[in-house]
């Protein structure tokens, strides 16, 4: 009886689950989710988290060789890890957006025709061609540099010691960590 009840449960949980999949979005809805994911760019989501692994790298290789090498060999071994990322990421960018563009269609894509109406990604393509999105998107640049240097100028007194303290700190625990 167990067994049977469990089964039961089972297939109808199964059902329930099937049932729930949803079918192919009408052609028209499915014509405007790919114009969504058109103007969206979301296979840059794939290169940008290519691009934060291989800046770290870039990132510790500096550190590591700060104060560890003259001025003329640093630079010419960032020079060279700064060759190798760049190609890295010209070998690496083709596969990872082939395989955004695989995935976005296959799980994005159904997921923008499940969860919106056709109205609603009406009115998100009609947002993401705006000329107001566009000319903000285009201010923005320049909108992030008036408040970074706003900001460094209002805090510069501040954090500037601090900054430079938790510099020799991290210099001295450097060095002591790689002096013999």
């Amino acid at each position: 009886m167990l067994k049977t009840s469990a089964t039961v449960l089972l297939m109808a949980l199964c059902g329930a689950a099937t049932a729930s999949t949803t079918a192919p979005a009408a052609p028209a809805k499915q014509e405007l989710v790919q114009h969504v994911l058109k103007l969206w760019h979301m296979d840059e989501i794939g290169v940008s988290m290519l691009q934060v692994p291989v800046s770290d790298a870039v990132q510790q290789a500096r550190a590591m060789l700060q104060g560890r090498a003259s001025t003329e060999r640093r630079d010419a071994a960032m020079s060279d890890i700064v060759v190798e990322a760049k190609k890295f990421m010209e070998q690496a960018t083709p596969t990872v957006r082939v395989s955004a563009d695989k995935l976005i269609q296959s799980k994005v894509a159904p997921l923008l025709a499940e969860r919106f109406s056709e109205d609603e990604l009406r009115q998100m393509v009609a947002i993401l061609e705006s000329p107001v999105k566009r000319k903000f998107e285009a201010m923005l640049p320049e909108m992030q540099k008036l408040l970074g240097e706003s900001v460094a100028g209002d805090t510069r007194a501040v954090i500037d010691p601090e900054l430079q303290d938790l510099k020799q700190r991290i210099g001295l625990r450097l060095r002591t960590a790689v002096t013999p």
